[in-house]
């Protein structure tokens, strides 16, 4: 009986995994990682290029992990901004912000240096970490056409051809990296606010 149970129980794990490995073509079908689970081990690079183990960054300090689409994004803008202005509360509460994009260092440095962030901006340019955290979706070719239409080049942003992109997405994360709240939103234009935000870290503290 045992054996059956750890049987099943490593099946679970195996689908799970695959579900979350899996890109679906809209953001409204993702499997996103759930609250009480850890996040995944992965590789970011930071806007100088170097490549930076997850895991280790978010065992220094509690974290707030932030998804967005990338610096073309205007919603996506206005969120680090507002990420920004309360910077000093979330680390004063003991957290530290890390916000990830599908852009490629060269372009989130561009972003540090226009927006002035006192958080770390990193790149996530191939989509691995999103798929791990089933948040990623692929654009079908309208999809990409009507992008380019509005003058967003996504593979000259990222440096890839996946066309995939994030669903805008907050974690809270202690420091072993279970996550304590999570916000994921399909729709690009809602995000959460900082307010908001704000009583959650308070209330996880």
């Amino acid at each position: 009986m045992k054996k059956l149970f750890v049987f099943l129980l490593l099946l679970w794990s195996s689908l799970s995994f695959a579900q979350k490995e899996s890109v679906p073509n809209a953001a409204e079908d993702i499997c996103p990682i759930l609250i009480g689970e850890t996040i995944p081990a992965g590789s970011l690079q930071n806007v100088d290029g170097e490549s930076l183990n997850i895991k280790k960054l978010i065992k220094k300090q509690k974290t707030v992990l932030v998804f967005y689409r990338g610096n073309w994004c205007p919603y996506c803008n206005l969120q680090l901004n507002g990420l920004q202005e309360i910077e000093k509360e979330i680390h004063d509460l003991g957290f530290q912000v890390l916000a990830i994009s599908a852009d490629k260092p060269e372009k989130l440095k561009e972003s540090a240096e226009e927006g002035e962030f006192r958080y770390q901006l990193l790149s996530d340019s191939k989509m691995e970490y999103a798929r791990k955290l089933g948040i990623a979706f692929q654009l079908d070719n309208s999809a990409q056409k009507r992008y380019r239409a509005f003058g967003v080049k996504l593979e000259e942003h990222s440096g890839e051809t996946h066309y995939q992109l994030p669903a805008p997405a907050v974690f809270v994360l202690n420091t072993e990296g279970e996550i304590q709240f999570s916000y994921i939103n399909p729709n690009f234009k809602v995000r959460l606010s900082p307010e908001i935000l704000l009583a959650v870290l308070k209330a996880t503290e």
